[in-house]
């Protein structure tokens, strides 16, 4: 059987090996807005429980609007004109608003993927700067969340009058959903605030998972500093399956975003009946299949309907390789899962630990392969589980030895699958 996968910008083809019981689940979304251009104008004007964002400008000399960076397929190009144009309706001419790429820790934005993020009609004609976490000085403290952890965010966001996050809500590995205040921090934070918000004290945590919103001790970590920065307006959106707009959630950065959360939950959730014996996954495509950092969440996701000692195969193209220098290094220096969660568990958070922290995780009940090509060797001889030069020997493997009676899942587009067995407890 013949199947297309999710990988970089071209997909794979790939053959399922007869006589087995495959389950296919495909990203589900709502159907895309006829006018998604016109209902992005419709929510900048009467926005949830907030004033108008031509109101809110009014009185203010500057703004600043955090974006999403190259890995986030985020529609800033169709969002940011008529957002700019409220501005300039409430007096905040367009030079004097600052567009920061909201990198986290990931590697600053080239010029050409500038362009690709705010379309190149604003290329040029806007200012768009790239977030530091590393660099300490260009962040503003602003004090200690209530459970200690340091906020510090970027100045030239906190300077402003007026404070905007442009994003797109899907499931997040450890956030419950993105968009929203993901935007701020981890997205404009210093790493000495980042370091904190992926430490062990909230990775460890079973409600820290996809989809997990209302116990989720992280979310209500990043709630509380997205106050403190003075989070003012937001714009997130739900996409297609193709990128384009399904709903607009426009207005106050809490309540807007919660409802955008509600929505995407109920839209893209997929319960089966009973756990699989095996996932064949992806990182679904460009641009989250760049890295290998980025693919481990293909693999958390696929995590919650597996059964104990279940494979996940996760098939990704890592064309840009491992992912940032401190990721590779532990990528290639522990052997074993166990060895790199004792680490961790007694010593300073180092950046990117978080991410081989939840793989590490899988990992101990979970067998894991791989299909990475665009990973150099020495790391994939590291990666804890095998890793194969095909595909179809990679698909072979996961489902070698299994009975005629076990059940696979196939996901085509990884993480954008929210899936769940049916009485909504995680394998």
């Amino acid at each position: 059987m013949r199947i297309e996968l999710a990988f970089g910008k071209t997909g794979l083809e790939a053959e399922l090996p007869e006589g087995l019981r495959y389950q296919f689940l495909e990203a589900r979304s709502a159907v895309g807005l006829e006018d998604g251009a016109a209902a992005l104008e419709a929510a900048m004007d009467a926005p949830i429980g907030t004033a108008p964002l031509a109101e809110l400008a009014r009185g203010k000399k500057t703004a600043a609007i955090s974006v999403c960076d190259i890995t986030r397929p985020a529609p800033n190009r169709l969002v940011l004109p008529p957002l700019l144009a409220r501005l300039e309706q409430g007096g905040i001419p367009r030079e004097n608003v600052t567009v920061l790429i909201a990198t986290g820790l990931h590697r600053p934005a080239t010029d050409n993927e500038i362009r690709e993020i705010i379309g190149p009609d604003l290329y040029g004609k806007i200012r768009v700067v790239n977030h530091h976490a590393k660099v300490l000085s260009e962040h503003r403290y602003l004090g200690d969340t209530s459970t200690g952890t340091p906020v510090h965010i970027d100045e030239r966001f906190i300077a402003a009058d007026l404070h905007i996050t442009l994003g797109f809500i899907e499931p997040h590995l450890m956030l419950g959903f993105s968009g929203g205040r993901k935007l701020i921090a981890p997205g404009l934070a210093a790493q000495e605030t980042i370091k904190v918000l992926h430490s062990p004290k909230f990775m460890r945590d079973r409600r820290a998972v996809e989809g997990s919103v209302e116990d989720n001790p992280l979310h209500r970590e990043l709630i509380e500093i997205s106050r403190i920065a003075r989070h003012d307006f937001l714009v997130d959106v739900a996409l297609t399956r193709d990128r384009k707009i399904a709903q607009v959630f426009a207005g106050h950065p809490e309540q807007a975003h919660r409802q955008g959360m509600a929505f995407v939950g109920k839209v893209m959730l997929e319960r089966i009946e009973e756990p699989v014996d095996a996932v064949i996954t992806t990182s679904a495509g460009y641009p989250l299949d760049l890295t290998f950092y980025q693919t481990v969440k293909g693999i958390t996701a696929a995590s919650h309907i597996v059964k104990p000692g279940g494979r996940i195969l996760v098939v990704s193209a890592c064309s840009e390789g491992a992912g940032a220098p401190e990721f590779c290094e532990m990528l290639e220096r522990f052997p074993t899962p166990q060895a790199f969660l004792d680490h961790v568990a007694e010593n300073p958070v180092v950046v990117d630990q978080w991410q081989l922290e939840k793989l590490a995780l899988v990992c101990r009940d979970k067998e894991l392969l791989f299909h990475v090509p665009g990973l150099e060797d020495r790391y994939r001889e590291k990666l804890w589980g095998r890793s194969f030069a095909s595909v179809n020997e990679a698909i072979a493997a996961a489902v070698d030895g299994l009975p005629a009676s076990a059940r696979i899942a196939v996901i085509p587009e990884g993480p954008y699958v929210l899936a769940r067995v049916e009485e909504g407890v995680p394998a």
